[in-house]
């Protein structure tokens, strides 16, 4: 899939993306309208098309519907904006593979080619399909609101470089996204991401798991291991939830990122490693060093940089957005034709205060996408599968008890000095909501 057609009426971005496609060893021409494009389609019969929705001379929806008929072997993926996600979501119906949101990240487009390459290599040696890979492939789709804009801001100039990034955030923000995108567009791309879950690690074994052992080291080391390092070397070690190692393992890590080199479990001679160290909690590390549970040093060391993830309901603007991406995946696979939501269904997204963020999120799509037996996930159907997020935005229709309720935002509003937008940020609500409630509950303020 070398021959690639970029359709998009602004010039200068046409031929950056053409620049970059040539330089990855892509065959790249642009055309800046319909007109122009079903002639070159014509002409060259390009592998792939990447084109925008909206065209001098119509709209990117007749585009493909013409390409499908007559050059059905052509992949098509759409550049969209965040308002027009009811469109794309038509254009994939119609035919499109894919779409991407602008501004336009071409790594997520190669990483799209990549994904069609490899499906297409693993179709021709008769290998198990490959649509399992889908959602890993995909990954997380960029959001459009200013605190995202932010990250990816921060991720860009920071991937370069080999400083070592601490990522904050919440539980299920993606922080492990965020990690490997770091990792993805840093020099050690080409080397390994090894993702480590130190919530899991027993304090016993976490030197093994770290750099490994020698066999007959210890009881039940039958075999050589590699260890963390080892494997991520050349490459990104991502340690999540780094607050819950013990001091006493915080303490090889800290030797180990000072000497880098590491000491398998056993054995007499040091080994040396090159590895970038990306970690990640959601607690608050100012409380654990504090308290003595984690070390400063540490901490200075893994935080040369942080990127700070927000919640999804500082975020708002992002969730039809994440919901209709999250949509496409779901129907890949299991197997669905959902083409989108009603605006009661998506009214109660942006309502719902998602304690579990974007992950939270990606379930409740999941799950409705699932169980829907119509075209359109409708807000009936939130009501029966998912109550709490229906109930979070109809309180009268929810079972949870009114009057501990009542007393959690009157204390909340006594704690914050009766500040609403830091009353609201507590209860992990918006304002509007916290109106709503105080309404309800003839609560005065």
């Amino acid at each position: 899939m070398k021959e690639v057609l970029i359709i998009d009426d602004v010039v200068t971005l046409g031929l950056m993306l053409k620049t970059w496609f040539s330089k990855k060893g892509y065959n790249a021409r642009v055309a800046i309208s319909i007109s122009d494009a079903k002639k070159n389609i014509q002409e060259e019969q390009p592998d792939l098309i990447i084109s925008d929705l909206r065209l001098p001379d119509g709209s990117g929806l007749d585009l493909i519907k013409w390409v499908k008929e007559y050059y059905s072997d052509i992949v098509i993926i759409v550049m969209t904006s965040y308002a027009d996600i009811q469109t794309a979501v038509e254009c994939i119906r119609s035919g499109a593979f894919d779409y991407v949101a602008k501004p336009l990240n071409p790594e997520e487009v190669l990483k799209k080619l990549q994904f069609l390459e490899n499906m297409k290599e693993k179709t021709e040696n008769r290998s198990r399909p490959a649509s399992a890979d889908v959602a890993q492939t995909i990954g997380f789709v960029r959001g459009n609101s200013s605190e995202y804009k932010k990250v990816y801001e921060y991720v860009d100039l920071v991937a370069p470089t080999n400083l070592s990034v601490f990522i904050k955030g919440d539980s299920g923000v993606g922080k492990e996204h965020i990690a490997r995108l770091i990792h993805e567009k840093s020099r050690r791309s080409d080397g390994p991401f090894v993702p480590v879950d130190c919530g899991v690690m027993s304090k016993e074994l976490s030197a093994s798991d770290f750099f490994g052992h020698i066999r007959g080291s210890f009881t039940g080391a039958i075999h050589d291991k590699k260890g963390h390092f080892v494997e991520a070397n050349k490459g990104t070690l991502f340690l999540d939830e780094v607050g819950n190692l013990s001091v006493d393992t915080q303490m090889q890590l800290l030797r180990v990122l000072q000497e880098k080199k590491i000491k398998p479990v056993g054995a007499n001679k040091e080994i040396p490693v090159d590895v970038r160290v990306v970690t990640a909690t959601n607690e608050d590390m100012e409380k654990a060093i504090a308290s003595g549970k984690f070390r400063s040093d540490l901490f200075h060391r893994l935080n040369e940089f942080m990127i700070q993830i927000p919640t999804l309901t500082n975020c708002r603007e992002d969730i039809s957005l994440f919901a209709h991406h999250f949509l496409q995946i779901a129907n890949r696979e299991i197997h669905k034709n959902v083409i989108g939501f009603d605006e009661k269904t998506l009214k109660l997204f942006q309502s719902y205060h998602w304690p579990g963020n974007i992950r939270e999120l990606k379930n409740a799509v999941f799950r409705l996408t699932l169980v829907t037996q119509e075209q359109i996930i409708k807000a009936n159907l939130l009501k029966e599968m998912i109550p709490e997020i229906y109930n979070n935005e109809y309180p009268e229709n929810s079972d949870t008890n009114d009057t501990h309720e009542r007393e959690r935002i009157t204390e909340a509003l006594k704690k914050t000095n009766n500040n609403k937008s830091k009353a609201a940020a507590l209860l992990e609500i918006d304002r509007k909501t916290l109106y709503k409630r105080m309404a309800l509950y003839n609560i005065e303020g």
